[in-house]
């Protein structure tokens, strides 16, 4: 008797809590995001967080306590769009896009991509009240040491970095296997046709049809750009040898 079908997997589920959900999908919606939301492997939700705002004019946002320049997401509206997001989707990770948050890593990618989905927090003006944060136990992550004008951008790099790991995503397992960050390492440099352009020529090694000699090559290069671009990776990398 033949074992049964393995039942395919739930759509990996990003559910953004904005004040400008008409930016997504923006640039989700092409390539391999787009094509991998079209046919349902991932699905996207997003919440308008001024639809909770408070009074005729739906305000969302006020002065920081304290003093001080700009103005300031308030505890009450955020917390009653995170409450109503999670009533359609309890078990996602709540993420708030800040900063000041931990460095977003290919680690951090791996396990929410292996995870049911994630429920990402947009935020505008100086930032959220503290208290919203605490109170619905946000994880803050960070993109890089840079600011920029509100989480959205942020939230689709977070996305698309996830979803390009959903299997049926990206057609060669190995080339994900060899992007950089995997193994802790940057990845090699690419060549295509022509042969020789501008006086440069491809490396006679890839050229050889030794995949041996390519392997080894790949993985020298992939060390020496470690090595030049990141030596915070490469010493953890000798840390762990």
């Amino acid at each position: 008797m033949s074992a049964p079908a393995a039942s395919p997997r739930a759509p990996w589920r990003a559910t953004v809590l904005t004040l400008f959900p008409e930016m997504f999908p923006g640039p989700l919606g092409f390539s391999l995001s787009g094509q991998a939301l079209a046919s349902g492997i991932w699905s996207l939700a997003t919440y308008n967080i001024r639809d909770f705002g408070i009074g005729r004019h739906k305000t969302v946002d006020d002065h920081p306590a304290g003093g001080g320049p700009g103005m300031v997401m308030r505890c009450d509206v955020t917390a009653a769009a995170i409450d109503a997001a999670r009533k359609a989707d309890a078990d996602l990770p709540l993420i708030y896009m800040s900063p000041r948050g931990i460095p977003l890593t290919q680690s951090i990618v791996r396990e929410l991509a292996a995870g049911p989905g994630v429920m990402l927090l947009a935020g505008r003006f100086e930032g959220v009240d503290q208290r919203v944060l605490d109170a619905r136990q946000a994880r803050e992550v960070s993109i890089g040491d840079y600011v920029l004008s509100g989480g959205e951008l942020a939230a689709m790099v977070l996305i698309d970095a996830c979803v390009r790991l959903l299997p049926g995503v990206v057609g060669a397992e190995e080339s994900l296997a060899e992007e950089s960050f995997e193994e802790g390492l940057l990845e090699y440099p690419h060549y295509t046709r022509p042969r020789e352009w501008e006086g440069r020529s491809i490396p006679e090694v890839l050229l050889s049809g030794d995949h041996k000699r390519i392997a080894e090559w790949r993985r020298s290069e992939r060390l020496r750009i470690t090595r030049e671009r990141r030596p915070d990776l490469f010493a953890k990398l000798q840390d762990k040898s």
